[in-house]
């Protein structure tokens, strides 16, 4: 249960959120931000063919596609699977049959017209990650993580009644549902919604029948007793 004071976790219901045309054949939706941190989420929708000009990241990047698929000079990232675009990336984006992608991006970008010795954006094959035990009921595929500013990307499978133990977040953190549904006590977040835990919010994470979550983690969390 959520401690007395404690900041609540907000829940992000996505299919309320109108799409913005920020360019031709790319609608976006602006799902969370944190103007002092530069830290932001966005569902972006690309339509077959259309292009992202070649651009460099100032600050990086991670994006999840949720169906279709998105190629840049380094490989294609295909349904299910996701990319991290480091900071200074140089790259061009295409998708030959379209793509909605979740992206988390801190910073932001600015257009080039060469890419010089940039780092290489990066492909994670989420099948090729083995789960990891993490708590009873609970598995977890490590994706990404950044130890020196104390950040992560999981894949977390709840099984049906599994329970996290009441605790709170030193940091925050995003999850977007990828399947199933998951409970604390701001309500519950439904299959293709997003949940944000900010620094200090304490709670108990409950799913009756079962998730899969995409998460992504700035700090750690402490037990409550």
């Amino acid at each position: 249960m959520a401690t007395q004071g404690s900041p609540l976790s907000r829940i992000i219901s996505v299919s309320d959120m109108a799409w913005q045309e920020v360019q031709p054949g790319v609608r976006m939706k602006p799902l969370w931000s944190d103007e002092q941190t530069k830290r932001r989420a966005v569902m972006s929708r690309i339509e077959p063919g259309a292009p992202l000009p070649r651009h460099k990241h100032v600050g990086d990047e991670l994006v999840f596609v949720i169906e279709g698929a998105l190629s840049d000079e380094f490989g294609t990232i295909t349904a299910g699977n996701m990319g991290y675009r480091p900071d200074g990336c140089v790259h061009t984006i295409a998708t030959k049959n379209g793509a909605t992608v979740l992206a988390v991006i801190t910073g932001g970008v600015e257009p080039v017209t060469t890419a010089g010795s940039a780092p290489p954006s990066q492909i994670f094959t989420l099948s090729e990650i083995e789960w990891r035990a993490a708590l009873p009921g609970v598995k977890q595929k490590p994706i990404w993580e950044d130890t020196v500013n104390k950040r992560r990307a999981i894949l977390a499978r709840f099984e049906p009644g599994a329970t996290l133990p009441p605790h709170r977040h030193v940091g925050d953190e995003l999850i977007f549902l990828l399947e199933g549904s998951n409970a604390d006590e701001a309500g519950t977040v439904e299959t293709g919604n997003m949940n944000y835990r900010p620094n200090g919010c304490a709670h108990t994470v409950t799913t009756k029948n079962g998730a899969t979550v995409l998460a992504f983690v700035w700090g750690g969390v402490e037990p409550l007793r």
